[in-house]
């Protein structure tokens, strides 16, 4: 963890830039997830619309996302969600 970054007891860490991180399990392998707060707000808001817990959601977005990586994903997902 770097001077510009705050660890949290929740796991979550906030650094300078405003990244929000998260670890996280997919198809068995743990992983880090750093988005903005309003990326995993949206997340969070498309998870509980589908009835899908937030790891839920990230696999689903993980399974069908090809070569671009999981971060912009699931930008690009939160984004879609809000224009629909």
């Amino acid at each position: 963890m770097t001077p510009a970054s705050r660890k949290f007891k929740s796991g979550a860490t906030i650094s300078h830039a405003g990244l929000r991180k998260r670890s996280i399990s997919l198809a068995g392998h743990a992983t880090s997830l750093a988005l903005e707060p309003e990326f995993w707000a949206a997340l969070e808001a498309m998870a509980a619309g589908r009835s899908l817990s937030l790891a839920g959601l990230i696999a689903e977005i993980d399974s069908t996302r090809g070569a671009r990586p999981l971060a912009s994903a699931c930008r690009v997902a939160a984004l879609a969600a809000g224009g629909s």
